[in-house]
């Protein structure tokens, strides 16, 4: 029975680990994509649209990137046949 509970966590600990793994890469990847268009903004308005376009950006990227790393992380139904 130990060693069961043991293979629990370890699984646990592995869906936590991914998740982590996944919300990082997709925030690197909004932040590349929030930095580049507030550089593109700031070229062509002035930095103080640049500094609301970036902040807008970067806050909705890491609501984003949760979201997809949890839905990329979520438990797939096992489907029990009859």
């Amino acid at each position: 029975m130990l060693s069961q509970s043991r293979g629990d966590a370890y699984f646990l600990w592995e869906g936590i680990v991914a998740l982590i793994f996944y919300y990082v890469a997709f925030m690197v990847v909004g932040d590349v994509v929030a930095y580049l268009l507030g550089l593109f903004t700031e070229y062509e308005w002035g930095s103080f649209v640049s500094l609301i376009v970036f902040l807008a950006l970067y806050f909705l990227s890491l609501w984003l990137s949760w979201m997809f790393a949890v839905w990329v992380t979520k438990p797939k139904s096992m489907q029990q046949g009859a």
